[in-house]
C-alpha cells in the first residue's frame, strides 16, 4: 500500500478532534524538507531553554546541571545501558500513544494499561507450568493481553456510544491502580510472603536474558526495537494500518470509502493497549523479575511526549524515546551534583507537550503571514 495515498484522498474534516489535528499536522510536517528533524531540534532546544529559569531559582549553574545530565547517561558504560533501559518502556509507550493517535483517538490510559500488563505477565511467569521459551512468551502474550482488555471497554464505549476515550481511559487508570493495588497489599491474593506491595518472583524461564554484562540491559530493549520496525511496517505497508491512519485522519472519507470505521476504532484501541501492556511486561520479566505496586514511575504519561515529540512516526518515536531515556537516567547524577530535583524532569516533559501541541498553530499562524505578504 502506497503511503503517500492517504494524502491524495483525505479531505480536512470542519471540526477535526485534537487527535486528528495534531495527526495531520505531523502528516503535513513529515511531507516538507527537513521538516520533522527540524521540528524535533527544535522542540527539544526549546524545552532545554525554557527550563533555564527554573535551573538559575534552585541555585544551580546551567553549564553544571547539563554537564552532569550527560555524564549521568552517556559517561560510561552503565550509564549508557541505563538509557537504554529507561527508553525501552517509553519506546513501547509512546508506539501506544502513536497507533491511537493515528486512528484520532486519545488514548491516555497507557499508564494503566501498562500497570495491568505487567500484573498479568507476573501472574503468568510465576505460575505457569511451561518449559524455556515458551514460558518467556507466554508471559509476554499475558501482559499484551492484559492490556488489549483494559483498552477494550473505552474501545467499545467510544465506537458504538461515543464516548469520549480521554475520559474513560483516565477512569481505567484509576481502576487499574486500585486494583493492583489490592492484589498485592499484604493480604491480597498475589501477595509476596517476602516482599511488600508485590507478587513473588517470576521463575528464570519467564526472564529476559541479560544481553551486556555486567550492566542490567536486558533482550526487552532489542524486543522494542523489532516491535518499533513491526509497527512501521503494520502502518505504512498494510491495507489494515491504510484503513486505521485515514480513519484517523478523515472519518468521513474512511466511511465513504468502504471502512468501517467503528471496527478499526475497537483494533487500533486494543492495538495500543496491547503495546502499552507489552511495555509493562518488559519491566516486569526484564529488570524487576517481578511485579511491584507502582512499579512504573510514570512511564504511560510521558509516552504522550514521547510520540508528539516523535511526530507519531515509529523511528521517531525510538529518537524521543531515546532522548528521554537520557533525561531519566542522567537525572540521577544531576539531583547528585546540584542538588536540582529529578522532578525536573517532569517539567521538561511538559515543556514538550507544550511545545509540540502549539506547532500546529504557530504553523498556521506562519502561512498566514505569508500569504497575506504575498
Amino acid at each position: 500500500m502506497n503511503p503517500t495515498l492517504i494524502e491524495e484522498i483525505v479531505t480536512d474534516e470542519p471540526n477535526p478532534t485534537p487527535a486528528a489535528a495534531l495527526t495531520g499536522y505531523a502528516r503535513r510536517l513529515r511531507g516538507t524538507l527537513l521538516g520533522a528533524p527540524a521540528a524535533f531540534l527544535l522542540t527539544i532546544v526549546a524545552a532545554l531553554l525554557a527550563v533555564l529559569p527554573i535551573v538559575y531559582l534552585a541555585g544551580s549553574d546551567p553549564a553544571t546541571a547539563y554537564r552532569a545530565l550527560a555524564h549521568g547517561s552517556l559517561g560510561n558504560q552503565n550509564a549508557i545501558a541505563e538509557t537504554l533501559i529507561q527508553a525501552t518502556p517509553l519506546l513501547l509507550g509512546g508506539l501506544a500513544v502513536a497507533t491511537a493517535f493515528h486512528a484520532g483517538l486519545f488514548n491516555i490510559g497507557v499508564e494503566g494499561q501498562l500497570v495491568v500488563g505487567g500484573l498479568c505477565s507476573a501472574v503468568v511467569g510465576i505460575h505457569a507450568p511451561l518449559p524455556g521459551i515458551l514460558h518467556l512468551a507466554a508471559s509476554v502474550a499475558a501482559g499484551m493481553a492484559g492490556g488489549a482488555l483494559w483498552a477494550a471497554i473505552p474501545a467499545l464505549l467510544k465506537a458504538h456510544r461515543g464516548v469520549h476515550e480521554v475520559v474513560t481511559t483516565i477512569m481505567m487508570n484509576y481502576l487499574a491502580f486500585s486494583l493492583s493495588r489490592y492484589l498485592v497489599a499484604s493480604d491480597g491474593p498475589l501477595a509476596s510472603t517476602t516482599q511488600p506491595s508485590a507478587t513473588d518472583r517470576v521463575t528464570d524461564s519467564a526472564r529476559f536474558a541479560l544481553i551486556w554484562t555486567p550492566t542490567r540491559l536486558h533482550a526487552g530493549f532489542l524486543l522494542a526495537l523489532l516491535v518499533t520496525a513491526l509497527m512501521t511496517w503494520y502502518l505504512y505497508r498494510t491495507p489494515a494500518g491504510f484503513r486505521l491512519r485515514i480513519t484517523g485522519a478523515n472519518p468521513t472519507t474512511a466511511r465513504f470509502h468502504g471502512i468501517n470505521t467503528r471496527r478499526v476504532t475497537v483494533r487500533a484501541m486494543l492495538l495500543s493497549g496491547a503495546l502499552a501492556g507489552l511495555a509493562g511486561a518488559v519491566e516486569v520479566l526484564g529488570l524487576y523479575g517481578r511485579y511491584y505496586d507502582s512499579f512504573s514511575p510514570g512511564y504511560g504519561y510521558d509516552a504522550i511526549a514521547v510520540a508528539l515529540l516523535g511526530q507519531l512516526v515509529p523511528f521517531g518515536t525510538l529518537v524521543a524515546a531515546l532522548f528521554f531515556g537520557i533525561l531519566r537516567a542522567g537525572s540521577v547524577e544531576l539531583a547528585a551534583t546540584t542538588g536540582i530535583s529529578r522532578e525536573m524532569i517532569g517539567v521538561v516533559s511538559a515543556l514538550v507537550i507544550g511545545f509540540v501541541a502549539v506547532q500546529p498553530a504557530v504553523a498556521r499562524l506562519l502561512a498566514r503571514v505569508l500569504r497575506r505578504t504575498r
